[in-house]
């Protein structure tokens, strides 16, 4: 693994502070560049927003007299106001940064420009498991710390897939005959919300897990060093099957129409099956979800060959530190605290992730443990865009499969598209 997480486009301008919600008497002007003294502010995406509660909450009880203010947005309109308000001194004191390469907010992009901490001398940084290490580094100095470890998978409703009287697919064969099942029964298999720009890249991603990476460990390097492209890959393949789920539907009405908040109400409330989604989305599915509603995940399968299977596993929830916090040595103290076997296992559990840092105390939802049993087998492949060189690659992945998905694009001129993005600069 040598680069950064999933999600989102940037969207420059929109202030956090209009989001921002204050936590424990701090107020709405420690977001507008004030703070200092015993105050702290804390920036993350929204769909992590219980898991940063949970944490202050504890953080609080050895700490009452710590004024500290949060702030949550949408991935898309998270990245680039983090790069906006890093730019012009207002940013938070700690925030949410991806792992390594591929969007806006991760650390590859942030640390050369100055914005980020080093953190490698803070006392956690010895434990970050070998296998995520590289993404929590640029030119070997540490600058997140990584809270979760997230897979991509079919999160579903047990009741629904009952209902339907199916069972968890092995193969591409079992998933579209399970599709038409579901659909002969009045429910789509996987709600798709890719009005929301991000989502868009689940499924291909899940499908490219096992026929890309699966099949060609090295196809990053070989990207890397110029020896392969999208285009020329079974990426095409990947798009090829991601375009014949919707046509033999597998996905529910109108997915550009459809936004991510709409497509979890679908699933939540048994309308739909279930959805391929981050691990992360478990806590959203719970938490709306009638009392007593389980799930369970599936690796989404890509061949007729059960074994073939992978799944898209890396390092998920991470935190930096402002380089120039109003109050530094408070913000170390946090993420220390972020650090911790107790922290991670609370933010693991509330966001509905694995621990980024393993710890023998942490009890995994029964629901992630296809995530546990693919981490253990070696059957995970790092998120595809923390691999990849610029931002330009995952936001021209984001339209080109809304064109895609609208009949403006074909899987060719997609690729294509990402080449052009690959080779920029």
């Amino acid at each position: 693994m040598s680069r950064s997480r999933i999600l989102a486009t940037a969207a420059v301008g929109l202030a956090l502070s209009v989001l921002a919600t204050a936590c424990s008497g701090g107020t709405n002007a420690a977001n507008e560049g004030g703070g200092g003294g015993n105050a702290l502010r804390i920036a993350s995406v929204a769909t992590d927003r219980v898991g940063v509660e949970a944490l202050i909450a504890e953080f609080k009880k050895s700490n009452p007299d710590v004024e500290i203010t949060t702030s949550f947005a949408d991935t898309d309109q998270y990245q680039g106001t983090l790069r906006t308000q890093l730019a012009s001194g207002t940013a938070p004191d700690v925030f949410f940064a991806w792992p390594g390469n591929g969007n806006p907010g991760s650390i590859e992009v942030l640390a050369p420009t100055g914005y980020i901490e080093d953190l490698s001398d803070r006392p956690w940084v010895k434990d970050i498991p070998d296998g995520i290490k590289p993404v929590t580094v640029v030119k070997d100095k540490t600058y997140v710390v990584p809270l979760t470890f997230a897979g991509i998978g079919a999160l579903y409703n047990k009741k629904a897939l009952a209902d339907v009287g199916g069972t968890e697919p092995k193969t591409w064969t079992e998933m579209l005959t399970l599709c038409a099942t579901a659909k002969s029964k009045g429910k789509a298999l996987f709600a798709l919300g890719n009005q929301t720009n991000w989502v868009t890249q689940l499924a291909d991603y899940a499908l490219a897990a096992t026929l890309v990476y699966g099949k060609t460990p090295d196809f990053a390097q070989q990207m890397t060093d110029g020896k392969a492209t999208f285009a020329g890959s079974a990426w095409k393949t990947a798009l090829d099957q991601y375009l014949e789920m919707n046509e033999k539907g597998c996905f529910s009405a109108n997915p550009l129409g459809t936004s991510i908040e709409n497509a979890i109400s679908q699933v939540a409330s048994g309308k739909s099956v279930g959805l391929i989604h981050v691990t992360s989305g478990l806590n959203q599915l719970q938490s709306e979800a009638p009392s007593g509603t389980e799930f369970g995940m599936f690796a989404v399968p890509a061949t007729d060959n059960a074994a073939d299977t992978q799944m898209p596993g890396a390092a998920g929830g991470s935190y930096s530190v402002n380089a120039k916090a109003k109050n530094k040595d408070l913000a170390l103290e946090f993420i220390d605290f972020l650090g911790t076997p107790a922290a991670i296992n609370i933010y693991a559990k509330e966001t509905g992730n694995l621990p980024g840092i393993p710890n023998d105390q942490f009890q995994a939802d029964p629901a992630l443990q296809p995530l546990v049993d693919a981490q253990k087998a070696g059957k995970t492949v790092p998120f595809m865009d923390q691999l990849w060189p610029n931002p330009k690659v995952q936001n021209v992945h984001f339209a080109a499969i809304q064109d895609m998905f609208s009949g403006k694009a074909t899987p060719d001129q997609v690729l294509t598209r990402m080449d052009e993005a690959y080779k920029s600069n």
